[in-house]
């Protein structure tokens, strides 16, 4: 999903340079010992043996339950209706894959990346440490980076894989140094522009009694469009389906036939329910989306394909491109969902069985118990984040939908714009006319039930933060009116037009979007109004946005020809100082109303 990265100026000073890197270890996979091949009843191993792949993607450091709509996932009952399920934790997915493992001699778990990044304040404040050491308690074998792995930069990201504590911050719990990933990250299309190189290996070999089974990660070719410079600087991203084809070659050459591409790129189904059949043939049924033409263009060398980054669950067959059909799967976010596949390999090719491929998604629900040690490590890190995340910030009436709001116009979103505008407006402070929000920096909803002991209503400084994790310094910029309408068409045009990403605007801007039509008419320029009067396209506005906006993130190219630029507090302090200043225990802030975007349908 689309981001605002970076947690603090120290910290992009120190990752601002990309410095020659190297990646810790090979792949560890624990196994359990004396395991039975399929079908081997008389002492002799059969031709095939059933591997079982786990896998789910796009955790975000979510390691505690996600609260609200943000914790749910829709499931499709045997009547048709659809009911919605809490599910995620890694206190559950822990027991989930542990269980699932269990009779299943090979095992290999994997992840399609964002495993860290946009995470709520119990990883986030501590640079994702938490997570590490709960996917290295999971026993995750291997994941592909994702967008936000580079969030902090590439230096951070090989932090994270080969540990060493943080370069300003230090180490976070004393005589405590934090090993990193003992699970290999993998970027096969994430090259130093100075040598060309990988940055971090870009694949790795899972073996076990002779089954040996390929893993290729990548991360989406756009990633510079949804990351801050910082984040991506001195780095090259690659076409995903090259890459794939390329390192698949290089495997089969060293005789590994069975092959894996962990991709952080992904599609939307047709039903948003995880358990939908992907593959039922009725009419705008299936799954669509930049993963399809993909999938259709990776070697047939690869026998399967774990995907990501769009946050959908799915479990599809895409042809290759020799016409045959093959699994691409994705298990939602934030560890609510994983897929369990079953790979049948054959001792003699060495390869996996196509026909035999089975694969489906699973609830990690919370009806089943914690993991222990999972409970242990979120009581750990909560006891050191306890004095800032439990501070309280204000007081709303009602849930405040963000990340969990379907609508183009959300109330999060209007919130969180206001709240720039009102602390950019002082003439000293920006002069900002109208502030503008990108929604995949959204990263939760605000809910009203409390979610420790602060009482119901309470917004915390955790759940501010979890709200806005990046931290973004605030810009002021000046646009003519030109370029601010040419912004606004940008959101359902040119790289946005096949999935619009609408913009939050704060109140007095009003316009019109008519999604009956196509690409930039969706906006209907002459309704665009500001404090009720027309945009002046010669005229200069005062524009608020955060950093990653106003650097022309997420495909607003517009947005980043801004000039005089003023740069201002960042945009978590701003949302928290809205928050104390229109909100009281006896007069909370209610959920904003949704009436500055029209839409047309």
């Amino acid at each position: 999903m689309s981001a605002t990265p970076q947690k603090n100026r120290a910290t992009r000073r120190v990752l601002a340079a990309v410095a020659g890197l190297t990646t810790a270890g090979a792949l560890v996979a624990a196994m359990p010992a004396g395991a039975q091949d399929r079908g081997s009843g008389h002492g002799h191993p059969s031709r095939t043996v059933d591997v079982q792949l786990l896998s789910f993607n796009d955790l975000h450091g979510n390691l505690e339950p996600p609260a609200g709509s943000a914790g749910t996932v829709s499931e499709t009952q045997a009547d048709g209706t659809v009911k919605s399920v809490p599910a995620g934790g890694v206190e559950y997915l822990a027991t989930s894959l542990r269980t699932a493992r269990q009779g299943n001699p090979y095992s290999v778990t994997a992840a399609g990346g964002d495993m860290v990044g946009a995470s709520p304040l119990l990883s986030g404040l501590f640079h994702d440490e938490p997570t590490i050491e709960a996917l290295n308690g999971l026993d995750l074998d291997v994941t592909a980076v994702g967008n936000h792995e580079f969030d902090e930069g590439a230096i951070e990201l090989a932090r994270l894989q080969n540990g060493g504590c943080h370069p300003v911050e230090g180490c976070y719990e004393k005589g405590k140094k934090f090993k990193g990933a003992d699970f290999p990250y993998l970027a096969a299309n994430v090259t130093e522009e100075k040598t060309g190189k990988p940055v971090l290996k870009p694949y790795t070999v899972w073996k076990k009694n002779g089954v040996k089974i390929g893993f290729i990660g990548v991360t989406l070719e756009g990633t510079p469009n949804i990351v801050t410079a910082n984040g991506v600087k001195g780095l090259k991203f690659h076409d995903e389906i090259e890459t794939v084809n390329k390192y698949a070659k290089e495997l089969d050459r060293k005789g590994v036939k069975s092959i894996v591409a962990l991709i952080h790129e992904g599609g939307a189904p047709a039903s948003t329910s995880y358990n939908y059949d992907c593959d039922s043939p009725g009419a705008g049924d299936g799954i669509s989306g930049p993963i399809v033409d993909i999938a259709k263009g990776i070697t047939p060398k690869v026998d399967a394909l774990v995907t990501g980054h769009t946050h959908q669950a799915y479990v599809c067959t895409v042809p290759d491109p020799s016409g045959k059909p093959r699994m691409v799967t994705s298990a939602s976010s934030f560890g609510k969902v994983y897929t369990d596949t079953t790979l049948t390999y054959d001792r003699r090719t060495k390869d996996i069985v196509r026909t035999s491929v089975k694969s489906a998604n699973h609830v990690v629900s919370r009806d089943q118990a914690k993991a222990a040690d999972m409970t242990a490590l979120i009581a750990r890190w909560n006891a050191l984040a306890a004095p800032i995340a439990g501070r309280p910030q204000g007081f709303i009436s009602a849930d405040i939908n963000g990340r969990g709001s379907t609508a183009p116009e959300k109330p999060l979103g209007n919130l969180i714009a206001d709240a720039q505008l009102e602390g950019l407006a002082p003439a000293d402070k920006g002069g900002a006319v109208v502030a503008f929000m990108n929604p995949g920096g959204i990263r939760s909803d605000l809910v009203y039930a409390a979610s420790g002991g602060e009482g119901d209503g309470v917004v915390t400084y955790g759940e501010a933060f979890t709200v806005q994790p990046f931290t973004n310094m605030m810009n002021v910029v000046d646009l003519t009116g030109a370029q601010l309408v040419t912004a606004l068409q940008q959101q359902v045009s040119g790289s946005n037009a096949a999935s619009p990403k609408i913009l939050q605007v704060s109140k007095g801007l009003t316009y019109t979007l008519d999604l009956t039509k196509s690409g930039a008419e969706r906006v209907v320029a002459d309704t665009i109004r500001l404090n009720g009067e027309a945009i002046d396209p010669a005229k200069t506005y005062r524009v608020a946005m955060n950093e990653f906006l106003a650097g022309g993130g997420d495909g607003f190219a517009a947005l980043g020809q801004g000039t005089n630029k003023l740069v201002g507090a960042s945009d978590l302090d701003l949302f928290n100082a809205y928050l104390a200043a229109h909100s009281t225990a006896d007069a909370p802030l209610a959920p904003p109303a949704t009436d500055r975007i029209t839409i047309v349908r």
